[in-house]
């Protein structure tokens, strides 16, 4: 199996069809797949060749659809880049993978000389924007034009298709190899268990980056229909797209969909066209999900449970178990290709309805994490991905999340690890020392807060904080709250006791888990 595989099927059978939508340009399969080869040619002239990586920096567009796939198509790995992230961090995370080529569009070429200057292997960028293109950058759409179509290389099976930053739990993103396989078997397992008609129009709202609305983009790719962009999240822009496209498919996390069924120009717009909305990053509360229904009359919502390493489907809880008030405080059961169990701390399966980590076995299961061999031959013990999550499973195969073993904060959708902040608090000169953990939040369901200790009893602010940060994180990692105290929890050993720290905001919640 290869990802480019369905285009190839596309032009086949309806090349007339519209393919994509975006910025007033409307393309069908043929003219798509055309664009696809030309630019494939072009990448292959820049060195993109038999495994190499190219990366995007960019918001979401139908020139992003189309650099990821031609990117596949002349036998690259494509690495979709989190513009939320630093300039230092995006330099370092192209260094390690040394990616040779990098696309960027008008609203982040901004970076391109920091980029430059952090990533040395880093040998050419490709303008997508529609502006002039930068100094020293190659223009998309001139690419696509002097270049004569290639064949697809079709490259796939067990290659590698990507690699997709995540968290971890040394605070460090880790960038998993995701191949050919591991993302079309969680694709197809979502199909089976969400049967989806082929001419779905479907929204790129979700940033295209993330693996979940990429794993979108490689579903679209196999069932066909249109794919529509808008640039990024905005509960009207949203709306108007659902509306002027009919569209009928829609990935949102529950803090997005807060956002746009509890926006006041909601009842403006016609949504009747929406099918099925599906989310992820958290459960959503009974509340939010009768005002969803309201606002999207005739849609029905699937929950997916997963990570990057996971490609990113474990469970699902399908629009059926959504009829189930009990069952909708679950994250599903296994999709299919893949086994579910919680085990203890041997590893062993635990007797249903105890608490332990979740472990996932499949197809979609990672290769690995690059050039990481130690912390893959961990997370992979046994044959199984070992989640980091803690829940049980009920008798009939429901899974819900309790806790995280990991210290990871989810933050409107963002991971957030925890260590990652705290290194940076510490660099401060009024922290003595410091813990971060996840309190309860209304709009982005779980909040980076700081808990510190003054350096010699010195004031410090959570401005003064914010400001030393943000040059130093990305957005969604910047404390957003914290509270001052004269020491931290200890053990035995030493080890700071966050759970006594979470313990006064989490008190009463249903779960531990936002």
């Amino acid at each position: 199996m290869y990802v480019t595989q369905g285009l190839h099927r596309h032009v086949q059978q309806c090349p007339h069809e519209v393919s994509t939508v975006c910025a007033g340009r409307t393309r069908t399969h043929a003219q798509s797949v055309n664009r696809i080869a030309r630019l494939a040619g072009a990448l292959r002239d820049l060195g993109v060749t038999d495994g190499e990586r190219a990366a995007i920096l960019s918001l979401n567009s139908d020139r992003y659809s189309e650099f990821l796939a031609a990117t596949l198509w002349a036998g690259g790995v494509v690495v979709p880049v989190n513009f939320r992230w630093s300039v230092p961090e995006i330099a370092e995370s192209l260094a390690e993978v040394g990616a040779r080529v990098l696309a960027v569009d008008d609203a982040l070429a901004g970076y391109v000389d920091g980029i430059r200057a952090g990533s040395p292997g880093l040998q050419h960028v490709v303008h997508t924007g529609d502006g002039p293109p930068p100094d020293g950058t190659l223009s998309f759409e001139e690419l696509v034009a002097g270049h004569e179509p290639v064949d697809d290389v079709r490259r796939g099976g067990s290659e590698v298709a990507g690699v997709f930053y995540t968290g971890g739990t040394t605070g460090r993103s880790k960038g998993v190899l995701l191949s050919h396989d591991n993302l079309l078997t969680s694709s197809m397992a979502y199909l089976a268990g969400v049967p989806t008609p082929t001419d779905r129009v479907y929204l790129h709202a979700a940033p295209m980056f993330h693996l979940a609305d990429f794993s979108a983009w490689v579903t679209g790719g196999i069932v066909g229909g249109t794919q529509v962009m808008i640039p990024a999240f905005d509960p009207v822009a949203v709306l108007a797209a659902v509306q002027e496209h009919r569209v009928t498919d829609l990935l949102l996390v529950p803090t997005m969909i807060q956002l746009t069924v509890d926006s006041p120009r909601v009842d403006e717009f016609d949504l009747t066209s929406l099918r099925r909305v599906l989310y992820g990053a958290s459960p959503m509360s009974d509340a939010l999900l009768g005002r969803a229904m309201k606002a999207f009359p005739n849609a029905r919502y699937v929950q997916a449970y997963g990570m990057t390493e996971l490609a990113p489907i474990a469970t699902l809880l399908t629009p059926d178990d959504h009829e189930d008030p009990a069952r909708r405080r679950s994250v599903g059961r296994a999709a299919p290709c893949t086994e579910v169990r919680v085990v203890g701390p041997d590893d062993a399966e635990l007797p249903r309805r105890e608490v332990g980590e979740i472990l996932v076995r499949g197809g979609n299961v990672m290769l690995g994490y690059w050039n990481r061999p130690e912390e893959t031959a961990d997370a992979l013990r046994g044959g199984w991905m070992h989640t980091g999550d803690a829940g049980w499973m009920d008798d009939d195969g429901y899974v819900s999340l309790t806790d995280r073993l990991k210290d990871m904060i989810i933050s409107g959708g963002e991971n957030v690890y925890s260590v990652e902040v705290e290194n940076v608090l510490a660099q401060h000169p009024a922290v003595a020392t410091c813990a971060v953990i996840g309190v309860p939040d209304d709009t982005w369901g779980e909040r980076v807060h700081a808990v510190v200790v003054p350096a010699g009893g010195a004031p410090v602010t959570l401005e003064q904080l914010h400001d030393f940060c943000v040059d130093r994180l990305a957005g969604y990692k910047v404390p957003r709250s914290m509270e001052t105290v004269d020491a931290l929890p200890l053990s035995a050993a030493g080890k700071v006791l966050k759970r006594e720290l979470r313990k006064p905001y989490w008190a009463g919640q249903e779960r531990a888990v936002h």
